[in-house]
């Protein structure tokens, strides 16, 4: 609605205000409401989308009032929220716009222009989830260097050069090309892993220079054994041109949506994953549309969408069916939402990482039984936190089952958006706009506290830094206690934490010769120190943090013991781009710590050999040598087998561990090392601080992100760009395809609306008991060879092989019908024991579920479905309620229902059904195979009681009570029409 139109219509007129430039805006703060400055940021932003929509029918007056009375109506009253986009992945994605292209079918038969069905809310779709491994080299090189400060040859000091790798050749025509002989490892040497072959090269010895790996630029693709990069671009392109073929129907599809339909943003394969883009590109925090300026909001097809609150953007998952009614215009509906305030105090111990912080956080979180509300931050805490940080936290949402976890824009907020794409005239716009509103944060002042539900205090001081070993990961152990806890484990008999060393052996010491020098070896004695940053080490904080600490040791004069296995392991090339960036690799070098490649490395084994007088030394003295790793496997003898004692900890530690020499160390009362000079160093003295670590993540690693995402943006992907589709408003349905089919919701469409259909003589479809999850309903994963999706696409003349995944095919209602309740988890008490089978109730068959069903529908007979409590729990998907609906399910009677599934079923047209309290399928003495008959009123209304007749051979006349489970009149208006998407048709016929 442009902004003349705006000033003469809507309610709320008179709050439009203009900023310095000219720009408009409804300021909530001209309500002069004294409950708006006391309202949660996040309901805050709730309420202006309210205001700026309110339109008296999907948004009226007196939920803009709900929302300014949220301490009275928190928890109670049913409001709706406009959200600013909509985002999608390709495999939920699809299925929304194969519907809307069948809207446009069903209209044209109408006489309609199919051009007005468009998304009204902008729809960003990125495809980012159909990429499979089909090509691999997998020859990584695992074997790590010589050891710590030991020089390349005699004499020599390391290079900082000696960092880079030189690539891997091949002659031209020789074949494939082959890792470098005499050390190089194929995966498959490592225990554990793929077993796709060994490696019968003779490992590295010592005091030799590590062979060449291959270049560090050229690792875009990930080992399919491993999960880690192998440095093969040509194969990169294999897989990703199998991706166009494999997938070419619905890619075409893709391209055609985005030039069919306005309000679509297509983003193509090969830029990045959903979240990525969300944060990097498509993350807007204010929109200017019409004249306007207001916040940014996103609800988004999965539970992790909730990453973007860590940019003060209000986010999070919903279902598909939700995504689509968004996407129509229609407002998600929602419970006024409790918010717990989070308020962040004290200081972040200075030898605590951004990965401590997250985790303690969120274990705090968990234990704070916030399931379904929000969380706002607060407090002079939350500025020190960085935005990776916040939008980590914010991505753990799911981990501790809130709504979202939301960071208010602040001037940390701003200064991250200043290293990204934001222009000056943007940042300025965003500042002055945000404070305008009251939706900026200082958090100086506690008189501009929100009031919030409840409040949940966290001191920061009290996350400390952990290692966790000697033996398992879940043994914990603070840092400051590691001295006397190894002390301890010496003592102990064996076991988890034990290694019963006899009190006169305690104290040994072995001396041995190593590169011409004399050194001992104690209970303690590091001899492997791996830096990798896989899995549970990603975040660039940390390892920025171990560059930092090692460039200020190597500056205090501080070295590495040469008989020390290091090792720098990056899970991606990206990782040693920004090392090399930020200039801290040469100093991890110095200290040992280079690049041995890309893959498995340590966790499974592959260390090199530890000299021989080392372990000589380890045998001699039956020593409780130790290593220490920043990976995630360290069980006794796993990274060597004399190395009993094993720890897991940080980079910046292992770093640290591996310059003291030793884990009987008490950091802080004991010095790291002494310098030439004689000088004693602790660690306190090199350990970088938060502020130069955030600095330098700001500088090197989020803006060469946002670089190379833009370039990738700018540059496109040449295999879509020649991509061919239609340039049809009307989508040219091909019959023949197995990806993409015209859905069946539209072909018995009737410009009026006709009144619910009573059921009668239905026959329960399944008989299910409690906790039927969307894993149990919806289809996921592999098509099975022996599923009747699989005899669906035999038919189709396509082999097993070519069968792909649900996901791939959710486009294809044919064959996700067929996977609806395929899971072999399903319990189904007509049948006994798991598996996607049913009983056909007249003729006493076992058959699959859909094909149950597809002899109910021609024997004209309608179907229900009985469950236990919490039936359709678990990640919100489009086809837990399309699937039942397609098997011709009309009602699910169940003791519970998860909420948002609630609204799925009546969004398809299906009643859910709650049994009475105290009442359930086994008290009534039901069988499941009785004939049930509700009758339903024209006027249906709001939480309608009903009677559900029961009829057997044995229970005739038999009935129940049950409540028809409609909590909103947009719920109502949904299930008079029979679903939302012939709601909408209807609005434009």
């Amino acid at each position: 609605m442009a902004y003349a139109a705006l000033v003469k219509e809507h309610p709320y007129s008179h709050l439009i205000d203009t900023l310095n430039d000219g720009v408009k805006f409804f300021n909530p703060q001209k309500l002069n409401d004294p409950r708006y400055g006391k309202l949660p940021l996040s309901i805050r932003v709730l309420l202006e989308a309210a205001i700026r929509k309110c339109d008296g029918f999907y948004v009226k007056e007196e939920d803009v009032q709900n929302y300014l009375d949220w301490q009275e109506q928190q928890n109670v009253a049913e409001v709706p929220f406009p959200p600013s986009r909509v985002l999608l992945q390709d495999f939920t994605g699809i299925p929304a716009m194969v519907d809307l292209a069948a809207m446009r079918d069903a209209l044209v038969k109408h006489g309609v222009d199919p051009y007005r069905v468009n998304p009204v809310c902008p729809t960003d779709l990125i495809v980012d989830h159909s990429l499979q491994i089909d090509f691999s080299k997998c020859a990584i090189q695992n074997t790590p260097n010589p050891g710590g400060g030991e020089t390349q040859s005699q004499g020599a000091p390391r290079s900082s050069s000696s960092s880079t790798p030189a690539p891997v050749s091949s002659a031209p025509g020789s074949g494939p090309r082959q890792p470098p002989r005499g050390g190089g490892a194929h995966c498959g040497a490592a225990r554990g892993s793929c077993g796709k072959g060994s490696c019968s090269d003779p490992p590295a010895s010592p005091g030799k220079h590590p062979p060449a790996v291959q270049q560090i630029e050229n690792s875009p693709l990930l080992c399919p054994f491993h999960l880690q990069p192998v440095s093969e671009p040509e194969t990169a392109l294999k897989s990703q041109e199998m991706e166009l073929i494999r997938n070419k129907e619905r890619l075409q599809f893709f391209k055609w949506c985005s030039k069919a339909f306005q309000n679509v943003n297509v983003v193509p394969p090969d830029v990045g994953a959903v979240h990525q883009v969300n944060l990097e590109h498509l993350c807007r925090v204010v929109h200017v549309s019409d004249g306007l300026v207001y916040p940014d909001s996103v609800v988004g097809t999965d539970s992790h969408t909730t990453m973007i609150n860590g940019l003060g953007v209000l986010g999070w998952g919903v279902g598909g069916i939700e995504a689509e009614a968004v996407m129509l215009g229609q407002p998600v509906a929602l419970t006024l939402p409790q918010v717990v305030g989070c308020k962040l105090e004290g200081s972040i111990n200075p030898l605590t990482t951004s990965i401590d912080v997250v985790l303690g956080i969120t274990k705090h979180l968990r234990q704070a039984n916030i399931a379904g509300r929000f969380v706002e931050f607060f407090g002079p805490g939350v500025s020190q936190l960085s935005v990776p940080d916040r939008t980590t936290i914010a991505n753990m949402c799911p981990e501790y089952n809130a709504t979202v976890s939301f960071f208010p824009i602040d001037q940390v907020t701003l200064k991250h958006f200043n290293k990204t794409n934001f222009s000056q005239e943007k940042l300025e716009l965003l500042e002055s706009y945000m404070k305008a509103v009251n939706l900026f944060r200082t958090y100086e002042d506690s008189e501009e506290d929100p009031v919030y539900s409840e409040v949940i205090e966290i001191q920061l001081s009290s996350f400390i830094p952990y290692v966790s070993g000697p033996k398992r990961p879940q043994d914990r152990v603070a840092v400051s206690d590691m001295k006397v806890d190894f002390h301890s484990c010496l003592k102990e008999k064996v076991g988890f934490k034990g290694f019963h060393v006899a009190p006169d052996r305690l104290q040994t010491q072995v001396p041995f010769q190593h590169a011409g020098q004399e050194y001992q070896l104690a209970h303690g004695s590091l001899v492997i120190a791996a830096v990798i940053s896989c899995t549970n080490n990603c975040n660039p904080s940390v390892m920025l943090a171990a560059g930092l600490l090692a460039k200020k040791a190597v500056e205090a004069g501080l070295g590495v013991k040469p008989y020390i296995r290091t090792s720098l392991a990056p899970g991606t090339g990206m990782v040693t781009q920004y090392l090399n960036t930020s200039g801290v690799l040469p100093f991890l070098s110095q200290l040992g710590f280079e690049v041995i490649g890309y893959g498995c490395a340590t966790c499974v084994g592959n260390t090199a050999p530890l000299p021989e007088g080392v372990a000589d030394a380890i045998k001699q003295g039956n020593l409780v040598a130790c290593g220490v790793l920043s990976g995630n496997r360290h069980f006794e003898g796993r990274l060597f087998n004399c190395v009993s004692a094993n720890y897991l900890a940080s980079p910046p530690l292992v770093v640290a561990y591996a310059i003291a020499g030793t884990v009987d160390i008490d950091f802080e009362k004991e010095p790291l090392g002494v310098t030439p000079e004689g000088k004693e160093v602790f660690l306190r003295d090199v350990w970088p601080s938060r502020e130069e670590v955030q600095q330098m993540e700001e500088d090197t690693v989020v803006s060469s992100i946002f670089q190379e995402l833009n370039s990738r943006m700018e540059k496109g992907n040449a295999l879509w760009s020649n991509l061919e589709c239609p340039e049809t408003a009307v989508f040219p349905w091909d019959q023949k395809s197995t990806y993409i089919r015209q859905p069946a919701f539209f072909h018995k469409l009737s410009k009026e609306v006709q009144p619910p259909r009573s059921i009668e003589h239905a026959h329960a479809l399944l008989f299910l008991g409690n906790k039927v999850t969307t894993d149990h309903i919806s289809p996921a994963g592999s098509i099975s060879r022996v599923s009747a999706a699989a005899k669906y696409l035999l038919s189709k003349r396509l082999t097993p092989r070519e069968f792909n995944s649900y996901g791939a095919r959710r486009g294809n209602d044919a064959v996700m019908t067929r996977g609806t309740f395929a899971s072999i988890k399903l319990l189904n008490r007509f049948i006994g024991k798991s598996g996607p089978k049913t009983l056909h109730i007249p003729s006493g068959q076992t058959l699959d579920v859909f094909e149950a069903a597809e002899r109910y529908q021609r024997e004209g007979i309608p179907l229900i479905i009985l469950a236990g409590k919490d039936y359709g729990s678990g990640s919100s998907r489009d086809w837990v309620a399309k699937g039942p609906c397609l098997l011709g399910v009309r009602a699910i009677i169940a003791e519970s229902f998860q909420k948002l599934h609630q609204t799925q079923l009546l969004g398809m047209g299906i009643l859910p059904l709650s049994f009475l309290p105290g009442q359930t399928a086994d008290s009534l003495e039901l069988s499941g195979k009785e004939k049930f008959s509700i009758s339903l009123p024209e006027e249906l209304a709001l939480g309608h009681a009903l009677t559900v007749q029961v009829d057997s051979p044995t229970s005739e006349g038999k009935s129940f009570g049950v409540t028809a489970l409609i909590d909103s009149e947009m719920d109502l208006i949904y299930y008079r029409h029979g679903g939302l998407l012939p709601y909408v048709a209807r609005t434009m016929i």
